[in-house]
């Protein structure tokens, strides 16, 4: 005789924020077309217990000049000539299967030397004409430099509604006030703590900066790197947010595929045990386990570097956004 079981179900209260990225003609920009995020009122997948309208979406990351130290395997997999001109790399990108690109400035020429902010503002104007994807732009990673190039990059995309980061809590307001100047949005980054990424949040929307123009980035470590303690950082960012919290309930974005690309399993293919088996994929397992990973923790965004990982997670979405 059939029984009937049924399935506990948690109620939450909040809601993520949704979140859109670039703007289409009709909306003052020159995309084809944008991409939203968040929207969920349940934890990542429960279809049963809420609402989750918008899948998570794939950034491809790339740069503005010829990235000498990355794998060999990606060197191999996007070809030299396509990794040393921004706007090419940017429509193979958007040909794998990207939903965003991210273009990673250094700030510096072939030569290694620093170029003006202005030529980081017409790298990502080349980039814009060669795809109609949203952008995110982020920044070398020092604070002075970050507010020079991304207020250049800013000023001339105005309208687009790039993502401009990282946010830090050295440099947000130069960022944010770019930001707020030209209709872009901005990405709250914070080293893997709750309490640290709600206080930048309470710090950004007090600039007058509207919180659906905020992503969220809580920092994360790769496979085997801290991936499980940003995992359980991300869980209670997303509880609080689903239990009421306003200041944490914005969508997540992760940067996989730099964390994963960084360490020895992936970047590294001689001096190895053999029975860590054949390079390349190991690599692009690496960088597919950590992507889906923080999917199942709550990240809206992921960053890919890979071709063949787009393809992997992008079919991992598709499976986990089918309700049962």
């Amino acid at each position: 005789m059939p029984v009937t079981v049924e399935i506990p179900k948690e109620t939450f209260t909040g809601k993520i924020r949704e979140v859109t990225l670039g703007a289409t003609k009709e909306q003052g920009g020159t995309r084809k077309r944008t991409v939203t995020v968040g929207g969920e009122t349940t934890l990542p997948f429960l279809h049963f217990e809420g609402e989750i309208p918008n899948p998570p979406a794939i950034a491809v990351e790339i740069t503005d000049k010829f990235p000498a130290d990355w794998s060999p395997l990606l060197i191999q997999a996007w070809g030299e000539k396509v990794m040393s001109d921004p706007a090419l790399w940017a429509a193979k990108a958007e040909e794998a299967g990207a939903d965003l690109i991210m273009i990673r400035l250094t700030g510096l020429n072939p030569n290694g030397q620093p170029y003006p902010a202005q030529e980081a503002a017409t790298i990502v104007q080349r980039v814009l004409e060669a795809t109609g994807l949203p952008l995110i732009v982020r920044g070398p990673g020092q604070p002075e430099r970050d507010n020079e190039l991304l207020t250049a990059v800013a000023d001339k995309s105005a309208g687009e509604r790039i993502a401009l980061g990282l946010c830090e809590d050295k440099n947000y307001r130069t960022i944010v006030a770019a930001a707020l100047a030209n209709n872009h949005l901005v990405i709250a980054s914070t080293p893997i703590d709750v309490n640290l990424a709600k206080q930048l949040n309470i710090l950004i929307s007090d600039m007058n900066m509207p919180l659906d123009r905020v992503l969220m980035d809580p920092t994360t470590g790769a496979l085997g790197y801290g991936l499980e303690y940003t995992y359980s950082v991300m869980e209670r960012l997303r509880i609080a947010a689903l239990q009421g919290d306003p200041m944490v309930q914005l969508p997540m974005i992760c940067f996989s595929g730099e964390e994963s690309w960084r360490q020895k399993e992936s970047k590294v293919g001689e001096g190895v045990p053999e029975a860590w088996g054949d390079w390349e994929r190991r690599a692009i397992l690496w960088e597919a386990i950590t992507a889906t990973t923080l999917l199942h923790a709550g990240a809206d965004i992921v960053s890919l570097r890979h071709p063949k990982t787009i393809a992997l997670v992008k079919q991992e979405i598709q499976k986990l956004m089918n309700k049962p």
